[in-house]
């Protein structure tokens, strides 16, 4: 099968415009030719007018589809679009009037041909100037669709239409019917002026420039004027009149009385620019507060509250609220100005619409925010889903119906937000009364232990210029019991700890606090890591419930004679990457968890290892959270992929390899997936 290439309608009628205004120059100076000659050139002037039309058409389809491309463009750069037009038009006519100037009376100066050339730029140059800027103004004008004022804009497009072949009735003759075509025009577009309701979401510095920039457009227009008037005039040199034509005429007094009505409501919103922002700021921060209803209302008054106010905001023409019972049963609450029948057949296009299927999958029910929709429906145009989410957790869902297609533009969607956050903070705060003490006194209880925990865990991890170091820690709940921590022994020694408390929560982040003071007391009196594990597993076995223990790894680094001491306490076994073969490994060494077995035949079970290191040499110490953490197959992270992982990165900071091991982690488990184990890193590397 052939497959076609693909049409790009930008270039397509870019292209054609400028083989049409070829063709119309080509047809022009035949005809001058003739005219100079006293020849008949037998080009009709339908032939002009027509092709005059299509140049017309083809810039007025790429105009409209580079717009339609870039559907978020900004007021001002929609305004600057239409002044740098006008500016660039301007100039160019200006720079043929100096090059006239410079020529005088000299025969070059008076060559028909030439003139003629320069006649035809400035019909290409205007004509573009007011096609572009009036669909400019289309898109400042239908900013806030209403079905009166797409009406009005559908019927004096139709009219520019009939003014394109006005040619062929009034034969360029300026007579009572141009008059009345002219009128009709102007009527027309002073109606669809008074839209200017994009004024009002400026801010104080933008319309300051939309000032400027309107007044750049005015001035343009008004020279642009002047000069097609001016050329209308010399018919000696142009056979066909190509500027006298009641579309372009009617554009310009469309372009000028939208720029005028613009500059003085600009003008005069001026004062009341500071008083409109802050207004906005209120709404746009409303959704932040934690007001609650009052203890009279319910959840259904707060939603018919909510439903009222967002169609005013949104102009709907109809809505409906469902929230979702058990097993996402959806239950009807509310419904607006919409049948039955419609609501069903709504329904029905928003189950097959793929962006609704994807937005209601949305695993993070925080981060889901209104979805406006284009719908095929014999009544309605576009929709608006908005979520109601409570405790990340999606309620419910609002539907708002417009006849309008795009009929949601951001300012409404960002207003409507607001009020659906604020009523669903309304209706949790209704379903957490009778909870609200319990709970309170509970958060209470969690930030100090959260307090003491953070307290816990050192700050700055002691070390010299021997090697670098860096750590992380995150628990499964508010409070772990993950451990780790180092002291300088002297000058070139340092001691290094991690420790996992079995089980987690408040009582692991406890027994965290007994490690933390007995590795604090011991490693004080200069012991060995074996004699440490030892004491430590004597101290700890009075004050540890009988079903937790406690696992540790120790190392002792000597900087100056590059060797280290370690132990090991039945905690998952270190990796160490050797600089020198390129390789990791994990240190083979036997030992028992603290508390496991609480007598003296402890200290037969542990075992002490040393060995040297050299510059480049990384240690990664690390909890079993890491190993053991899970994706969504069941699959475990492991330990070769903790090694394939520092083999590969080797050569990063300690920090740089933290960030590696961590992100990989949250890739491996499915980015926001939950861990659920306390897990925590320590990253040493020599220098």
């Amino acid at each position: 099968m052939i497959k076609l290439p693909t049409i790009h309608i930008g270039r397509l009628s870019l292209l054609l415009s400028i083989l049409v205004w070829l063709s119309l120059l080509f047809v022009d100076l035949v005809r001058l030719f003739g005219v100079i000659n006293n020849l008949n050139s037998g080009i009709a002037p339908e032939i002009t007018w027509v092709l005059e039309i299509l140049f017309f058409l083809t810039v007025y389809f790429f105009y409209n589809y580079n717009l339609q491309k870039n559907a978020q463009n900004e007021f001002l750069n929609l305004l600057w679009r239409a002044a740098s037009t006008g500016i660039f038009a301007s100039a160019a006519f200006l720079v043929i009037q100096l090059f006239y100037e410079f020529l005088g009376d000299s025969k070059l100066g008076q060559e028909p041909f030439l003139r003629n050339f320069f006649y035809h730029v400035h019909f290409a140059l205007i004509a573009i100037f007011l096609i572009s800027t009036t669909l400019l103004w289309k898109k400042l004008i239908l900013y806030q669709k209403t079905k009166q004022v797409v009406q009005q804009w559908q019927t004096y497009e139709i009219g520019l239409l009939i003014a394109m072949f006005f040619v062929f009735f009034s034969q360029n003759t300026f007579g009572y019917s141009f008059i009345f075509g002219f009128v009709i025009l102007t009527v027309l577009g002073g109606f669809l002026s008074v839209n200017l309701k994009w004024i009002p979401y400026l801010t104080f510095k933008e319309k300051w420039k939309s000032l400027l920039f309107l007044a750049i457009i005015i001035i343009c227009s008004v020279y642009l004027f002047l000069q097609t008037n001016a050329y209308s005039s010399a018919q000696q040199t142009y056979p066909i009149n190509l500027l006298d034509n009641l579309f372009l005429i009617s554009l310009y007094v469309f372009i000028l009385i939208y720029a005028l009505f613009s500059f003085l409501v600009t003008l005069f919103n001026l004062p009341t620019s500071s008083v409109f922002e802050q207004k906005l700021t209120e709404a746009i921060n409303f959704q932040r507060l934690s007001q609650s209803i009052q203890p009279e209302e319910d959840e259904e008054k707060v939603l018919d509250i909510l439903m009222d106010s967002s169609m005013s905001a949104s102009f709907a023409d109809g809505a409906w609220l469902e929230m979702y019972q058990t097993d996402r049963n959806q239950t009807i609450i509310q419904t607006r100005w919409i049948e039955e029948k419609e609501k069903e057949e709504l329904s029905q296009l928003i189950e097959s619409n793929s962006a609704a299927q994807n937005w209601a999958k949305e695993s993070k029910a925080d981060l889901l925010n209104p979805l406006p929709l284009k719908i095929s429906h014999p009544k309605f145009g576009s929709l608006l889903l908005v979520p109601l989410v409570i405790n990340k957790s999606v309620i419910g869902r609002m539907v708002l119906c417009k006849e309008l297609k795009d009929g949601f533009n951001k300012e409404m969607v960002s207003i409507i937000e607001t009020f659906a956050r604020q009523a669903s903070i309304s209706v949790e705060n209704h379903r957490l009364l009778n909870q609200a003490i319990q709970n309170e006194r509970y958060q209470e209880e969690l930030k100090i232990a959260q307090r003491v925990q953070k307290a816990l865990l050192p700050i700055n991890l002691e070390h010299n210029q021997g090697f670098e170091i860096c750590a992380y820690s995150n628990a499964a709940d508010e409070v772990g019991g993950d451990y780790y921590d180092t002291f300088q022994l002297d000058q070139h020694r340092y001691a290094l700890i991690i420790g996992d408390v079995s089980g987690k929560g408040t009582s692991a982040a406890f027994h965290m606090a007994q490690m933390k003071g007995v590795f604090q007391s011991l490693i004080q009196l200069n012991l060995s890591p074996k004699e440490f594990m030892i004491r430590s597993n004597a101290a700890l076995s009075r004050c540890l419930e009988r079903n937790h223990f406690i696992t540790a790894s120790i190392f002792i680094i000597d900087t100056l004679h590059h060797q280290v001491c370690h132990a090991r306490a039945g905690h998952v076994p270190t990796l160490f990457y050797r600089s020198g073969n390129q390789k990791a490994e994990y240190l083979g060494i036997g030992g028992l968890g603290l508390g496991i077995l609480r007598n003296m035949q402890y200290e037969k079970h542990v075992e002490e290892k040393e060995f040297t290191y050299h510059s480049g040499d990384i240690l990664i110490l690390f909890t079993d959270g890491i190993v053991e953490a899970k994706n969504q197959k069941s699959q475990q992270f492991g330990f070769e992929r903790i090694r394939a992982l520092v083999e590969v990165n080797h050569h990063l900071s300690p920090k740089e390899i933290q960030t590696k091991l961590i992100d990989s982690l949250h890739d491996f488990v499915g980015g926001d997936g939950l861990i659920d184990d306390d897990y925590s890193l320590l990253v040493v590397k020599f220098n």
